[in-house]
C-alpha cells in the first residue's frame, strides 16, 4: 500500500467533449470556457482540502487538455506548474480510427451505441483494450510509487481504470479490467490506503 494521498482529477471540457466527438489520446484538444471554470471548481475544492502551497507532487498526461487543467489548478495551490512531471501512460484510451470522428457516426457505423450505460467506451476494433489501460497505468504506479501525496490530472476511462487497480476493484466481466464509477469532467478523487473519497463532484458531461 502506497505510503500517502493520491488526488486524481479529470481534467475539463474540450472542444471534442463540447462537439461530441471522440477524442482518445488525441494529444491537442484544448479545454473550452466551461473546461476552464471546472478546472477553476478543482483547484478550489483542493485549496479548502490541503491549504496553500502543500507539499504535493504534481503529475498529469502530456496533453493539452491535462496541462491546462493543472495550470488553474497549480495557480489556485500556490505550486510551481513548470514542476509538473508527465508520463505518456497517463494519456486516454487510444479509439484507433475513431479518434476525432463523432460518437454518432461511429454508433452508426457500429450498429448500435458504443456508449455503455455506465459510460465506459466500448473499445474501438483498432483501438486500446482495458486490459492493456490497466496494464500501463499499473506501470506508472509501480514506477512512480514513492512516499507522500501527489496531484494527477488525468482522463475520464483511464482514470476510471487506475482508480479502480488503486483501490482494489474485480474485473469488469465484459472489459476485462478494473473499472471505477465514472464521474463528471472536473471532478477529484482521494484515494487514500486503498479507499476512494470524492473530494469534488464535478460540472461537466458525466460520466464517462
Amino acid at each position: 500500500m502506497r505510503q500517502g494521498r493520491d488526488f486524481i482529477a479529470r481534467h475539463g471540457e474540450t472542444v471534442f467533449n463540447a462537439a461530441a466527438r471522440l477524442q482518445g489520446d488525441a494529444p491537442h484538444t484544448p479545454l473550452t470556457r466551461a473546461g476552464f471554470a471546472q478546472a477553476d471548481t478543482i483547484g478550489a475544492a483542493l485549496r479548502v482540502e490541503l491549504g496553500v502551497s502543500p507539499r504535493l507532487e504534481l503529475w498529469a498526461s502530456p496533453t493539452d487538455r491535462a496541462l491546462q487543467t493543472l495550470a488553474i489548478v497549480a495557480e489556485h495551490l500556490g505550486l510551481d506548474w513548470h514542476a509538473v512531471r508527465t508520463d505518456a501512460r497517463l494519456v486516454e484510451i487510444g479509439t484507433g480510427s475513431w479518434g476525432g470522428r463523432s460518437y454518432a457516426d461511429v454508433a452508426a457505423e457500429h450498429g448500435g451505441s458504443i456508449v455503455r450505460a455506465d459510460g465506459a467506451l466500448v473499445a474501438a476494433p483498432d483501438g486500446e483494450t482495458y486490459p492493456m489501460i490497466a496494464a500501463r497505468v499499473g506501470g506508472w504506479l509501480s514506477d512512480s510509487d514513492a512516499p507522500g501525496d501527489r496531484l494527477v490530472v488525468m482522463h475520464g476511462i483511464s482514470s476510471r481504470v487506475m482508480r479502480g487497480v488503486m483501490t482494489g476493484l474485480p474485473n469488469d466481466p465484459e472489459l476485462g479490467a478494473p473499472i471505477a464509477a465514472g464521474l463528471p469532467q472536473g471532478s477529484v478523487v482521494m484515494i487514500e490506503g486503498g479507499r476512494e473519497t470524492v473530494i469534488h463532484h464535478g460540472s461537466g458531461r458525466a460520466p464517462a
